[in-house]
């Protein structure tokens, strides 16, 4: 199904019916890999799930957006499809709409669960640093070394080469907005969050790391951390299984 919100046409499925659950996933996905959990819920809620402007088939925004601008859109989803009291799941990239969302609109978030989310900015330690430094340095060489072309093009052809998966696959416009997102740090909100919120986070998580939902669990009032053994950034697929048990035991489904 395809609304339109601010001149931008999103798509977004749903099933089943009851309390409003909303779906965010992550950066680089659709609302395809949200489809695990609508399975989980459907019978029990009437689940939402979204494909975020410049994902899936929605459209890609016009201008470089941030964080606040991705929450704006939902926002105003939620409101086109009189979303009230809403069980909001936020996935990475979707994480951060979700604190955002549940920071600002406390009415209308009634749960929120937090699944290897993004939204505080990584620690800076020396290993990191000096990432950085070589990197800067390689950027400086590759680009003189590289003749015939404009310094667009140079610059273009290295970040291609050494850049980050996410950065290499963005376009455009979406590799502004990944560049505007990822520097977002919302940890000032979470202690404003004041629905329910459960954690869940992957032991071997190296997207967004454990003491990344460690901190998090300390920032927001009443929130609770469940690590999933050997499992990564797709936590709730890598063991669907005791993903089902947390869930349904957070929102008081009997299985």
């Amino acid at each position: 199904m395809i609304i339109e919100i601010d001149e931008l046409k999103i798509n977004y499925i749903q099933e089943g019916s009851g309390q409003d659950v909303l779906l965010l996933h992550g950066w680089g996905c659709s609302l395809d890999t949200m489809r695990p959990i609508m399975n989980l819920i459907s019978n029990h809620y009437k689940v939402t799930a979204m494909d975020l402007p410049g994902f899936g088939a929605s459209s890609i925004p016009q201008k470089a957006f941030n964080s606040y601008d991705y929450a704006e859109v939902v926002q105003k989803f939620m409101e086109l499809k009189e979303m009230q009291d809403v069980i909001l799941f936020g996935h990475s990239h979707g994480g951060r709409i979700a604190i955002i969302l549940s920071a600002k609109l406390p009415e209308l978030i009634n749960k929120v669960v937090l699944i290897g989310s993004s939204g505080i900015l990584p620690n800076r330690t020396l290993k990191y640093h000096l990432k950085v430094f070589w990197f800067k340095m390689m950027k400086k060489i590759v680009i003189a070394l590289s003749f015939g072309k404009t310094q667009q093009e140079k610059v273009e052809k290295f970040y291609n080469k050494f850049g980050s998966v996410d950065y290499r696959e963005a376009q455009g416009i979406m590799r502004q907005t990944m560049v505007k997102v990822v520097n977002d740090n919302l940890k000032h909100l979470l202690k404003d969050i004041k629905a329910p919120t459960l954690l869940v986070w992957g032991e071997k998580d190296d997207a967004t790391p454990l003491y990344m939902g460690q901190a998090m669990e300390q920032e927001i009032p009443d929130s609770g951390l469940v690590v999933i053994k050997d499992a990564g950034h797709y936590a709730y697929i890598d063991d669907y299984n005791t993903f089902k048990r947390v869930i349904y035991s957070f929102l008081g489904i009997k299985s």
